[in-house]
């Protein structure tokens, strides 16, 4: 982190930037912490979003003593050493762990007893959501919260801050390209805008661009036209309307959207929107995403009109993404389901379908779900005879 980001990182609630859906005067966490009642918590979402920054607002909350750690490097005799020094202590430090889904299962074993006696408050952060690499006992004893990119409008108080601290005054056209390419990314923006202080107190768009050519990770506008467009290009494939598609894939181009950016979005759609109307959508979407980031620009752009054109004349089905989605919540809303002991790891009383001809009727699930509903729509219509077959239901 350069000594801008340094220097500007909030050190209190009240100078916390974004995540107002979780951090904000109403809100249940930012009551807790201001009661100085902290629980084990997980934090998740982009860089540069406050991850580290509310974790040490926090230890400086309730006045205790504060240890970093990166789970890719984290020792478990580094964890038992700092558990030991507090044994007898009234105070509870605050542990730190950051890449926090990297945590194997013997460390977090190491965890569960200290966050069952809260001898220690454990917090992690990771770019990714840690739920499914978290063992089922660390998740009940915590409580896990997402991080939102920051919006333009929040990127944009901060870059005044930075401007007051630097002894600069930008042009709009300057404030824009920072917010642009920063993706929402605090940390990024002020590590650009202090290194171009660096070449020269009077910033130009041009250092802007030489330092930084292209957006981090998804970017955001001010004009939310970045979101916009490719909102606007994912509607027109799921429309069927192929110039519509092209068009907006060329505004994305033009504008110097990252090819990453464009094809993570058709890969999505491919599954979401067509998925087994057409399973070779989400083939082709894929071999464009491999193809596009070993190729880049400007030949990239006729891999991903190809692209664009086959999904948005595909037929459309999302009945895999409704299926999910209603497992998802049934899971969520406490159905957890005991699994049949024919089907767990026991094997008993299991019927392998190969020894019947390749279907044997037997329970999977020790209640009835009914889940996936097919459209019947292109290929679905196929994979429904097949099932009708498997089952001698024709």
């Amino acid at each position: 982190m350069t000594k801008l980001a340094n220097i500007l990182r909030p050190t209190n609630l009240n100078n916390f930037v974004g995540q107002s859906h979780i951090i904000s005067p109403s809100k249940v966490l930012y009551k807790l912490i201001k009661k100085k009642e902290i629980p084990h918590l997980f934090f998740h979402g982009k860089p540069g979003t406050g991850k580290t920054t509310l974790a040490k607002i926090i230890a400086k909350e309730i006045d205790t003593d504060y240890y970093y750690f990166n789970a890719t490097s984290l020792k478990i005799e580094d964890l038992r050493k700092v558990f030991a020094r507090y044994e007898n202590s009234f105070i509870k430090p605050l542990i730190f762990i950051d890449e926090v889904h990297r945590l194997s299962k013997n460390q977090q074993e190491v965890l569960l007893p200290v966050m069952e006696n809260y001898s220690a408050i454990i917090i992690g952060a990771s770019t990714e959501n840690p739920f499914f690499t978290l063992t089922a006992g660390i998740r009940s004893r915590s409580f896990i919260y997402e991080f939102h990119a920051l919006t333009a409008q929040e990127l944009r108080n901060i870059l005044n801050i930075a401007q007051d601290e630097l002894g600069c005054t930008l042009k709009e056209e300057e404030i824009e390209y920072l917010i642009n390419t920063s993706s929402g990314d605090a940390r990024a923006m002020l590590n650009l805008i202090d290194f171009a202080y660096k070449v020269d107190g009077n910033i130009t768009l041009d250092i802007l661009k030489e330092l930084r050519q292209n957006v981090i990770g998804d970017g955001v506008s001010s004009s939310n036209s970045h979101y916009d467009l490719a909102s606007a290009m994912i509607k027109s494939l799921r429309g069927s309307d192929v110039d519509a598609a092209i068009y907006y894939l060329s505004r994305l181009i033009e504008g110097g959207e990252s090819v990453d950016f464009i094809i993570r979005r058709m890969v999505i759609f491919a599954s979401e929107d067509i998925g087994n109307a057409n399973p070779n959508a989400l083939n082709l979407a894929v071999s464009t995403m491999l193809a596009v980031n070993k190729i880049g620009y400007p030949e990239s752009r006729i891999i991903l009109s190809q692209c664009a054109i086959y999904l948005a004349s595909s037929p459309k089905s999302n009945s895999a993404y409704k299926a999910i989605n209603k497992a998802l919540t049934e899971v969520k809303s406490g159905k957890i389901l005991d699994i049949p002991t024919h089907v767990n790891s026991s094997h008993f009383g299991y019927k392998y379908p190969h020894d019947y001809g390749g279907y044997v009727e037997q329970d999977y699930m020790s209640e009835d779900l009914k889940l996936y509903t097919s459209d019947g729509i292109g290929f679905e219509k196929t994979l429904n005879e097949w099932l009708k077959k498997i089952k001698n239901e024709v």
